[in-house]
């Protein structure tokens, strides 16, 4: 395999065999300069190009140049959840292999065949491990059964399990505006992947999968009072995840004191009194005084009927009364 920097007046490259790296390289200048050299990296690798000395680096890459006959070749960049795992079992100079087996933690994956690569369409955490492969080599090969050096291969988490939250508090004043909100985070390395979102209550969705993390809720009524839980996934869904539930509890408007009696006859004069500010800035309260102010009014007009009717039946029974009286005479 050869390895190149195509940027004038660099070029360099070199017959190796590429495997998984236990050391990586750092090119510290161009080849054509005196202060050329490639020490091991003691910073770590770089994701992106970068600037040094007035020239332009790549990313460092990892290299190790092997002297066995069967080596695996595992990925060169980090493994993260949802991602394709390729595994390819590489002979010295390309020479035929048969009985070709790949093994995680010591146990094979499968039963021996010609087939040189092993892969996982959708990696999870559980395909973390030490992989290695075995094989036959075939003539002009050695003809015996050769085993290459384990790979450490780590499948990384691609993002943590949401968390759902309410803000301003899980027990919002009925009437009021609550945000639901579902807090993941993904990794620097896969900030561009982009997630998408869903909210339920209970065993019904509330809203259905988009972008927004967020579920506004203008006015939060005793209906939506509940369990609360939502889901983040990748657009590929290849990868989703729930958070835990939360309740939410949506409180009734506060009274500050005793609830109004009635008076069956207050006086004429008499006016209600007026709400307190604490009642007046509450609509919801001034809604419900302004409906039992109507409903004491009727019952006043229900009153006087009442008395009414009573005055008309005490003359009538008082006219009956005169009548038998003056029969008896």
């Amino acid at each position: 395999m050869k390895l190149g920097c195509f940027s004038p007046p660099v070029l360099w490259a070199a017959q190796v065999l590429l495997a998984a790296g236990s050391e990586s390289l750092q090119c510290e200048g161009p080849v054509s300069t005196r202060d050329s050299g490639c020490r091991p990296d003691d910073v770590g690798a770089r994701e992106v190009d970068y600037l040094a000395r007035g020239y332009m680096f790549s990313r460092p890459i990892r290299l190790v140049v092997s002297y066995d006959w069967l080596v695996l070749q595992g990925p060169a960049a980090p493994i993260f959840e949802g991602d394709p795992l390729v595994l390819r079992c590489q002979a010295w100079r390309g020479w035929p292999l048969a009985q070709v087996t790949f093994y995680r933690d010591g146990s094979a994956l499968g039963a021996p065949g010609p087939n040189r690569e092993f892969s996982i369409a959708v990696a999870r955490e559980v395909d973390s491990g030490h992989y290695h492969c075995s094989a036959i080599f075939q003539s002009p090969g050695p003809g015996s059964l050769e085993t290459a050096s384990s790979v450490a291969v780590t499948v990384q988490e691609l993002f943590p399990a949401p968390v759902l939250r309410a803000t301003p508090s899980p027990e919002p004043q009925e009437g009021s505006a609550v945000t639901l909100s579902c807090q993941t985070k993904l990794p620097p390395q896969r900030s561009a992947t982009r997630l998408l979102f869903s909210f339920h209550k209970g065993g019904r969705s509330v809203r259905g999968r988009g972008l927004s993390p967020e579920l506004q809720v203008p006015a939060a009524a005793q209906a939506h009072s509940g369990s609360y839980w939502c889901e983040a996934t990748t657009e590929d869904n290849h990868v989703w995840k729930r958070s835990p539930r939360l309740e939410i509890r949506v409180q009734g408007p506060s009274s500050s004191g005793a609830p109004p009696t009635l008076d069956p006859a207050p006086p004429k004069s008499a006016a209600p009194a007026p709400p307190s500010p604490q009642q007046a800035s509450d609509p919801h309260l001034h809604h419900r005084m302004g409906l039992l102010l109507r409903q004491m009014q009727d019952v006043r007009v229900l009153l006087g009927h009442l008395v009414m009717e009573l005055r008309d039946l005490s003359g009538h029974l008082k006219l009956e009364t005169r009548k038998g009286t003056a029969k008896q005479v």
